[in-house]
């Protein structure tokens, strides 16, 4: 693990995104709480902040923090058979949580997939991007939006 112990603790705040692909069909079924395992949001949302918790024993180097803050918020777009996971995290504390938006973005994912493959299994996990970070010696970075 690098040595964070001469940094000044300051607060720090990720923001990750992660997307599910899938029919109108299965989105739909999202959207109206109607998948075969349930509520298939909720349950997404618990499963992300849960895991956020949990990046120091899922990735070897990360360090263990305690967040003072974490949200998964989804939305789904049924016309383009979109769901996208949206995680914010925030602490105070000698280390950026990067790695904890991220994972709870991907777990998230990894939610909704299980909780639709009974309906579609080629629903498809695209993207896991960092979107924003604020806080420690790099200051703010948000990702650039892409040019068509």
């Amino acid at each position: 693990m690098v040595d964070v112990g001469a940094k000044a603790v300051t607060v720090r705040r990720a923001r990750a995104r992660a997307l599910v692909r899938m029919s109108q069909a299965t989105a739909a079924a999202v959207a109206a709480g109607n998948a075969p395992k349930g509520e298939v949001l909720g349950t997404a949302r618990l499963a992300g902040i849960l895991a956020a918790k949990q990046t120091p024993q899922l990735i070897p180097l990360a360090h263990p923090i305690s967040p003072s803050m974490i949200d998964v918020s989804a939305r789904v777009d049924v016309d383009a058979g979109l769901v996208e996971l949206v995680s914010d995290v925030s602490v105070a504390a000698q280390t950026g949580v990067e790695m904890e938006a991220m994972v709870a973005a991907a777990v998230a994912a990894l939610t909704v997939y299980d909780m639709v493959k009974g309906i579609e299994r080629g629903a498809e996990i695209g993207e896991i991007v960092l979107l924003e970070k604020s806080g420690g010696r790099s200051g703010h970075w948000t990702r650039p939006l892409r040019q068509a």
